[in-house]
């Protein structure tokens, strides 16, 4: 799961690109890049957050009112800074790219990109794929003339060959700002225009931002190419069944983001009220109900008003801590609950307390703060997720690649309950989650509560990805 945002302008991309990646930042924190054209490609990329990796010096460097931007959260490759995006090919025109996703078949890809195409690769980072498949296809074509139709039908062979997800902003140098998702729109990506230009991005707080007005959702299977002289011309290369991951209503997405037409905050909301139910039937009598800061903050509220019970916020975030979930590490992730909360005595000691957070994944972070709040004096805590129990790997952009990483793959409400120390474990439904994210609206994503995935994993495709993905938690001491 990473950020993207790509903008053609009159004026200068940065002074745009730059802020709608602070804004972004939530959705990946460890690289951050961006590639600019004027005459040539400028582009600056490392790792770390995007106030770390860019100053006023190199700012000022990435001239042109066209470009793109990214900030990563890694799945495939070892995080290295070779894999921060974007990426640049000079054959043909030109070609700078950034993605959003995963690629279920990248090892196949990369080596037949390798052994038949004769491609070199720099880094194990699968936008580099994306970026050479889709300069072979270009180049296949007569070039003499550049013309969109053309663009769209290569970009029709290089969806033939993708299976996962992917939403994508791309520079073709002299040409415009290329932009495409996958057919079945596992991944967001909106657009909006103003009087000077359009803008792309993940999620629709970057252009709100910027003031882009009119936003819209990039449709499933669908490409937009705006020329430099700001002409938009929009294709549907594939159609597929609509697949939104709904982790991005969870968890991912800001809450003031609209995706697919669906507000988070919104979402958030109505999965309180199906999780305050759930609660209902359950024989627990909280004195308040306290949420996990700061996604569950909504949905805590609306479990509070189903149960008739005080809503208070009893932990305090330390905001310059960064988001656990996507820390490399387990040892980061424990450290951090620590660092990144701290209770509000007056609220904790001597309370039976409604804990409410949107889900578990491995057990551990939940297990530190509910022993934090015992140390406050806590009488009895119930946890309550507004999510149902995950676990099945996701192939398509989270990193929650093996059965391993997840509590409840082999375990038991009930084991889960003992081992995180709470005195109740509550969990949402799959259909309270779908009702609570789409309102009456279907159409997600539910791969890592279900098993069910919209797109075809081969046996030996999933058990390569979970043997990549156990090596790389064995070497950074992942605990799985």
């Amino acid at each position: 799961m990473c950020g993207i945002v790509g903008i053609i302008d009159q004026d200068s991309a940065i002074d745009k690109i730059y802020p709608a990646l602070v804004a972004l930042q939530h959705r990946g924190q460890d690289a951050a890049g961006v590639a600019t054209f004027e005459q040539g490609f400028h582009i600056k990329k490392g790792n770390g957050l995007v106030l770390n990796v860019f100053n006023q010096k190199n700012i000022e460097r990435l001239k042109g009112t066209i470009g793109i931007g990214h900030v990563r959260y890694p799945t495939v490759g070892a995080g290295v800074v070779e894999d921060a995006q974007p990426f640049i090919s000079t054959t043909p025109y030109g070609i700078a790219l950034a993605h959003n996703g995963n690629l279920v078949n990248y090892f196949d890809l990369k080596k037949t990109l390798i052994e038949n195409e004769l491609r070199y690769l720099n880094s194990n980072c699968d936008a580099e794929v994306i970026l050479n498949l889709l300069s072979i296809e270009l180049v296949k074509m007569d070039l003499r003339i550049f013309e969109p139709e053309k663009l769209f039908r290569a970009l029709k062979k290089v969806y033939e060959r993708l299976n996962g997800s992917f939403s994508v902003v791309s520079v073709i140098a002299h040409k415009g700002l290329l932009a495409f998702r996958d057919k079945h729109g596992i991944k967001p990506l909106v657009f909006g225009k103003d009087e000077t230009g359009y803008c792309f991005a993940s999620e629709s707080v970057a252009l709100d931002l910027l003031g882009y007005k009119d936003i819209i959702d990039v449709q499933s299977g669908e490409a937009l190419f705006i020329n430099c002289e700001g002409d938009c011309y929009r294709k549907q290369i594939e159609k597929g069944k609509k697949a939104t991951c709904i982790f991005e209503y969870v968890y991912f997405a800001r809450p003031d983001s609209v995706i697919d037409g669906i507000g988070v905050y919104e979402a958030r909301l109505r999965l309180g009220k199906e999780l305050g139910n759930e609660c209902s039937t359950h024989k627990i009598k909280p004195d308040v109900v306290i949420p996990i800061p700061d996604t569950a903050r909504g949905a805590a509220q609306m479990v509070a008003e189903v149960l008739g019970v005080k809503h208070r916020e009893g932990l305090i975030k330390n905001r310059y801590i960064y988001r656990t979930f996507i820390m490399p590490t387990q040892s980061e992730r424990i450290e951090a609950v620590r660092l990144k909360l701290n209770p509000i005595k007056s609220e904790i000691t001597g309370k039976k307390i409604l804990l409410v957070d949107d889900s578990i994944v491995r057990g551990n972070t939940s297990r530190e703060i509910i022993g934090l709040l015992r140390s406050f004096g806590a009488q009895e805590i119930y946890y309550a997720l507004y999510s149902p129990p995950l676990r099945f790997p996701c192939v398509y952009g989270i990193d929650m690649q093996t059965r391993g990483e997840f509590i409840a793959s082999d375990k038991s409400i009930e084991d889960i309950k003992k081992l995180i120390n709470a005195d109740a474990l509550i969990y949402q439904t799959v259909e309270g989650l779908i009702r609570g994210v789409g309102a009456g609206v279907r159409g997600f994503c539910t791969a890592c509560f279900t098993g069910s995935y919209p797109t075809d994993i081969p046996p030996l495709i999933m058990e390569r990805i979970e043997a990549d993905r156990t090596k790389k938690n064995l070497g950074s001491g992942l605990e799985i």
